[in-house]
């Protein structure tokens, strides 16, 4: 019936309130560990995703290729897991990824600084320096991610349905007003319509990977565009001949939709060291 993604603070009880709805809508929980594990199947190496899990790349990892390609595999993981519906996705992003989804809800979670350092104390059994630093460092970490890779503050209200003090509401209540939420909300039209445009998404994601991963096309940021029975490629490149390359694949593999290039040509151009 729908996708709920969630952006939660650290001690904000994010993860047990997902779960506590994913139970009552009777919907999967799909938390950290297995979107991870997706992107590790599709391609990613393993011991390359602490430099861009939930964290902004450093220097030279920004600049890295593993870069676009963990983005590509993170979008795939996602976009994938939504094609379940029924779901609920915490984290990664998810929730600019499949903003297009009229079957989608996005929540955040959120609570005051001195209760989620209480929080954090109890579950760690830690002391108040240690817990505030690490509060700070989850913060900016999140805040870093979603900046790097999606130019989003994930801060700001707007980008979800709802925001929710979870020191001001208790976990019962919060799960079942979502439940209610979802249940009146998502209506069979908006599921229908959520699925197409999910579906469309997959094939230009689709795409992407093929284009990078299987006939190793040298295209930076490459983007796909699709909708009114047209395709258009968005990125970098360095040569024209690569762009006619990318053109003729596409067609190929598409034929019926109108395909075009707004992929800028820079001539020696080197966005990624190894």
């Amino acid at each position: 019936m729908a996708v709920l993604t969630i952006s939660r603070q650290i001690a904000s009880l994010g993860d047990e309130i997902s779960m506590l709805i994913a139970k009552k809508l009777n919907y999967s929980f799909v938390g950290r560990a297995e979107i991870e594990e997706r992107i590790v199947k599709l391609g990613f190496p393993r011991e390359k995703l602490h430099k861009y899990d939930d964290k902004k790349p450093g220097f030279f990892a920004s600049l890295s290729k593993d870069r676009d390609e963990y983005l590509d595999y993170l979008q795939t993981a996602i976009l994938e897991t939504a094609a379940r519906n029924n779901c609920v996705i915490v984290g990664r992003g998810s929730f600019i990824i499949l903003k297009e989804l009229k079957n989608h809800i996005s929540l955040r979670f959120i609570a005051d600084r001195k209760i989620r350092i209480e929080r954090y104390m109890n579950k760690f059994n830690t002391d108040e320096k240690t817990a505030i630093k690490k509060l700070e460092e989850s913060d900016s970490n999140t805040m870093g991610f979603h900046k790097s890779f999606f130019n989003f503050d994930n801060r700001d209200p707007s980008l979800y349905h709802l925001v929710l003090n979870t020191g001001l509401i208790d976990m019962d209540s919060i799960a079942d007003s979502i439940t209610n939420l979802v249940q009146k909300s998502i209506t069979k039209e908006k599921e229908d319509s959520g699925i197409r445009r999910l579906e469309t998404l997959l094939i230009g994601q689709r795409l992407v990977n093929m284009l990078v991963f299987d006939y190793g096309l040298n295209i930076n940021y490459l983007r796909v565009e699709m909708k009114n029975g047209k395709i258009v490629l968005h990125g970098v490149a360095d040569s024209s001949a690569i762009v006619n390359r990318a053109l003729t694949i596409v067609g190929c593999e598409l034929p019926e939709y109108e395909i075009e290039s707004a992929i800028s040509i820079v001539q020696d151009f080197k966005a990624y060291g190894r």
